[in-house]
């Protein structure tokens, strides 16, 4: 059950607030998140001029965005991790270790993807 006094539109300008600190704080104090979103700025361009029709930008601006949301999730685990304490532990390195595999497999996918369709709109 929600909060009370937390419901309809104060539901939604508070998440809104929350998400805008959530972005600023990766902004800050995240280099990884900083450069991704660099990388993205970059490419959205691109994929307007890349991608053939809408189904196709949409899937090369959306795998960029998706590595964001990625890198977002894998820095609140560390984070939480962090927040913890520095001592060293099996699962806290393990739960970081697969937060950054996360972000991997994100970024390859991004060049998966751009890779087929710039293949497709030169090659085949």
């Amino acid at each position: 059950m929600g909060k009370p006094g937390n419901t309809g539109i104060r539901r939604i300008i508070r998440a809104a607030r929350y998400s805008s600190q959530g972005l600023l704080a990766a902004w800050r104090y995240e280099a990884a998140f900083r450069q991704e979103l660099a990388l993205t700025l970059v490419l959205m361009p691109l994929a307007f001029w890349l991608g053939q029709n809408a189904f196709e930008r949409m899937l090369l601006i959306g795998v960029c965005i998706l590595v964001l949301i990625v890198e977002l999730l894998n820095s609140a685990i560390e984070a939480a991790i962090d927040r913890h304490g520095d001592d060293q532990h099996e699962l806290s390195g393990r739960a970081k270790d697969l937060g950054s595999a996360a972000v991997l497999f994100s970024l390859l996918l991004v060049v998966l993807v751009w890779a087929v369709v710039a293949w497709q709109r030169f090659v085949a």
